[in-house]
């Protein structure tokens, strides 16, 4: 009969197999655990992209609509401005002015 070590195998014992199964099966669970992580975090991270350019978007939009509120309170504080306003909107003259009305 030949030995083990006159056929170049080696002899692993029972408990060391065990061993190398757990060590193994932690591994694998270990992996499934940081893939499941990596996967919630990735859509977690999509959800706030979204959510991030929303905001950027809506802050834009705001941007716009100050400028033209701070455009239209530089104006409003013309007096050439306001009299046309009053002249156009609310149909006042200055005294010895006519009014014209346009019929259509």
């Amino acid at each position: 009969m030949a030995t083990a070590a006159a056929t170049g195998k080696t002899i692993i014992s029972a408990g060391s197999r065990r061993r190398i199964r757990i060590w193994g099966m932690a591994c694998v669970l270990f992996m499934c655990w940081a893939a499941y992580t990596f996967i919630g975090q990735w859509n977690e991270q999509k959800v706030m992209e979204t959510k991030l350019s929303a905001a950027q978007k809506q802050l834009e939009e705001t941007t716009v609509q100050t400028k033209g509120l701070q455009q239209q309170i530089e104006r409003l504080n013309d007096p050439e401005y306001i009299e046309q306003l009053a002249t156009k909107d609310q149909g006042m003259v200055k005294d010895g002015e006519r009014q014209i009305q346009v019929v259509k």
